[in-house]
């Protein structure tokens, strides 16, 4: 079992038209922030489709330069926004990303990109086709024959597909092969969805917002256990992510919950040096935490039996703490009913502390544009 989570963060989709407008100034903010207190610790940076607003070759040549400023590798999918203009000439043009379907293998975990874009121009005409189907399903059987974890990047629920009987066979494919995470954009809000054994993730626009502050996901993948965090990008750092064990909302059904002797593991972002990491359950003793080989990830060893809570708390070298607290137990009579049907139906709602207010404002449930 490797102890270094793959980590990446994602900003959702930027929407960009011109370079005087918000969304542009956020994004150079976003990458200078992620540049400048994140260096080092990320595997990738994901963009989930969306990219220029009208699929025009300056608003593509103003995401290119912004990107730019990144040392991590950056992977970029398709919208449908990025269809407008008829075809993806533009997108790969101006963009210089590889072609899609791709994908990549970081720390024994196969990432698999996908174009749901239909052939149409622009608009909810979302479609797999059967090549693709066929490909994905190749890459599954063969990151299973090598027992690796699995995460789908595409930019919509399975559920919006509209080619025939996509849906059923995507969500077939993601619970045969127990894909660990499918990470989407297009809703424009925050929402996470547990089907018992596959987490869906959703992230809110970066250039049309309707609800909360403008900011980006981060995103850890640790041995099977999924954790996300929402970092508004006006929030201070150092900010400080548990990689394992799971909170009870993003654990698969048939995952025991936490007991006994646990490994405790964690990333911390900021640029300063980290002076001290410990974590405590229930509030109760602290115990430090020490610094993985991989000089990433902290780690301790604690017994988590009959814990309901657990919190761990970095110090930088300015003195300024950061906290993360997750739930191990869910409340009393948790007994969520799992539709498993590559939708929201399974969205584990409200988690405000997160990020997620669970409004829902945006094109997916209120028939907005997209």
């Amino acid at each position: 079992m490797s102890n270094t989570p793959l980590l990446y963060a994602h900003l959702g989709d930027l929407h960009i038209t011109q370079a005087k407008e918000q969304n542009y100034t956020d994004l150079l903010s976003i990458i200078a922030q992620l540049e400048t207190e994140c260096a080092g610790k990320l595997d990738f940076v994901y963009l989930p489709g969306d990219n220029a607003d009208n699929g025009l070759p300056q608003q593509y040549r103003l995401v290119a330069t912004a990107l730019k400023m990144l040392s991590v590798p950056v992977h970029i999918i398709t919208g449908d926004h990025d269809m407008e203009q008829g075809s993806l000439d533009n997108f790969y043009r101006y963009l210089s990303t590889e072609k899609l379907p791709k994908a990549v293998q970081v720390k024994r975990v196969r990432c698999l990109f996908l174009n749901v874009c239909g052939p149409g121009t622009g608009g909810p005409d979302f479609k797999v086709a059967q090549a693709q189907m066929e490909w994905l399903r190749q890459e599954l059987q063969s990151a299973q024959s090598t027992n690796q974890n699995t995460i789908i990047f595409t930019h919509t629920y399975p559920d919006d597909l509209t080619g025939d009987g996509e849906t059923q066979v995507l969500n077939q494919l993601i619970a045969e092969y127990k894909v660990t995470l499918v990470d989407m954009g297009h809703t424009h809000y925050n929402e996470l969805a547990n089907n018992g054994q596959t987490i869906f993730a959703a992230t809110r626009s970066t250039g049309q917002i309707e609800e909360g502050p403008v900011g980006y996901t981060l995103v850890s993948a640790d041995d099977g256990v999924v954790s996300w965090r929402f970092k508004p990008l006006h929030d201070a750092f150092p900010l400080v992510m548990i990689t394992s064990p799971a909170d009870y909302r993003l654990k698969a059904d048939n995952a025991a919950a936490p007991n006994g002797i646990t490994a405790v593991r964690a990333v911390v972002f900021g640029h300063r040096n980290t002076t001290q990491v410990a974590c405590s359950t229930d509030g109760a003793q602290w115990h430090v935490m020490s610094l993985s080989n991989d000089g990433k990830t902290w780690l301790a060893n604690v017994d988590l039996n009959g814990a309901a809570a657990l919190t761990v708390k970095a110090t930088d070298a300015s003195n300024r703490p950061a906290v993360h607290t997750i739930e191990l137990q869910p409340p009393a009579g948790y007994q969520p009913v799992r539709k498993a049907d590559g939708s929201d139906a399974d969205s584990i709602g409200a988690w405000p502390q997160n990020g997620i207010f669970g409004t829902q404002l945006g094109p997916n449930r209120n028939g907005k544009p997209s």
